[in-house]
């Protein structure tokens, strides 16, 4: 073990810490905070009150969001229906924070009654260019989510995040900045508003929910958050701030940041998705099980750079142990793919589905199938 000292913001604490920066070497000085360690709680009310203090928060880490629209206002621009048996409404709502939100409502065919619903949040990947539009493509996941969510039988919502897709080149500095610019650019602005980017990503997403729980087609008790990479971390961000989503399922991105301090990985993460102060209170653990007891299936490569696999197993060894205080163990799922980097594979793809097709598809109140 590397005993080392860490700095960051005023305070300097001594962590330890296994292995060094990428290569093996050992890091004279790691940019961080000492080490924190949640404790696993014992009973689930001890649990229920450690809960609360962690969701309180996270909140505040966030920074000073405005609220969320207490009427939304939203409008469907344009319908359109698809071979593969399903229509697409194309959306937009308000977020009252100065933004409209484009989306892509997926609606099957020959619905009988409210249906079970999907929250798709798209990656990043440097496709700035796309967004949205990822629910229509193989990329990055192994078949089309629009085709096969909906001939399950699932509504499916897909936003654009800020600086993705439709919504690229609307920063401060106008059209002419796009990219890691822009997104550089707004996280700097939402700073000297006292405020994070990722918070108000994820404000966006709690927004879409709730448009997503509204609409007359949807079980608001049977909605589902999933996506890859940036869309899995805002998959599970979301359904540790809201209790709405009924499952979850994330696909990479299952980072436990001192573990990437650790090994000299803190350059695979854009600017967007770090939250000050985090570091000072808990590290990732703490977020994905505030999921519990709600079925959640994490998907990760052993390979994968942006998420080192010591800390992915930390984190689901976490979640297992407050899962299991309740009796749900069943409901939690921590899968590590070896060999396999950051990419969604064929197999990750089934056990999604599966995933949802268990948790979703069946009545919240006698559980039984539908």
């Amino acid at each position: 073990m590397i005993i080392r000292r860490l700095w960051v913001g005023g305070l300097c604490g001594i962590a330890t810490l296994a292995g060094g920066a990428a290569g093996g070497a050992p890091n004279e000085i790691v940019p961080g905070v000492p080490a924190v360690e949640l404790a696993v709680p014992k009973t689930v009310e001890q649990w229920e009150s450690q809960r609360e203090r962690i969701r309180a928060t996270l909140w505040q880490l966030l920074g000073a969001l405005p609220p969320r629209p207490k009427s939304l206002e939203a409008k469907t621009i344009e319908r359109t229906r698809r071979p593969e048996g399903f229509a697409v409404e194309k959306i937009a709502f308000d977020n009252d924070a100065g933004a409209t939100v484009p989306g892509y409502l997926l609606v099957p065919d020959g619905l009988n009654g409210r249906a079970p619903a999907i929250l798709y949040c798209h990656q990043h990947g440097g496709l700035y260019d796309v967004g949205k539009e990822e629910i229509f493509k193989k990329r990055p996941t192994p078949e089309t989510p629009a085709v096969e969510l909906t001939q399950r039988g699932y509504v499916v919502l897909a936003i654009d995040a800020y600086c993705f897709g439709e919504r690229s080149g609307r920063g401060p500095m106008g059209p002419g900045e796009t990219g890691s610019a822009e997104e550089m650019t707004m996280s700097k602005l939402n700073l000297w508003l006292g405020r994070t980017l990722w918070g108000m990503m994820i404000r966006d997403d709690l927004i879409a929910l709730d448009y997503l729980a509204a609409r007359p087609e949807v079980d608001p008790r049977r909605i589902g958050v999933t996506g890859m990479s940036m869309g899995s971390t805002r998959a599970w961000w979301v359904a540790a701030l809201d209790n709405r989503p009924a499952a979850a399922v994330c696909v990479c991105c299952l980072t436990r940041y001192q573990d990437l301090i650790a090994t000299g990985r803190l350059r695979e993460h854009g600017i967007y998705y770090f939250v000050p102060g985090l570091l000072r209170h808990f590290d990732t653990e703490a977020v994905v099980a505030l999921i519990a007891p709600r079925p959640l299936l994490t998907l990760s490569g052993e390979l994968d750079g942006g998420s080192p696999v010591g800390g992915v197993n930390k984190i689901n060894a976490f979640a297992q142990k407050v899962y299991d205080l309740s009796g749900n163990g069943d409901r939690f799922r921590g899968n590590v793919y070896p060999g396999v980097a950051h990419t969604y594979t064929p197999d990750m793809w089934r056990e999604m589905l599966d995933w949802f097709d268990r948790w979703l598809k069946r009545e919240p109140r006698t559980g039984q199938v539908q």
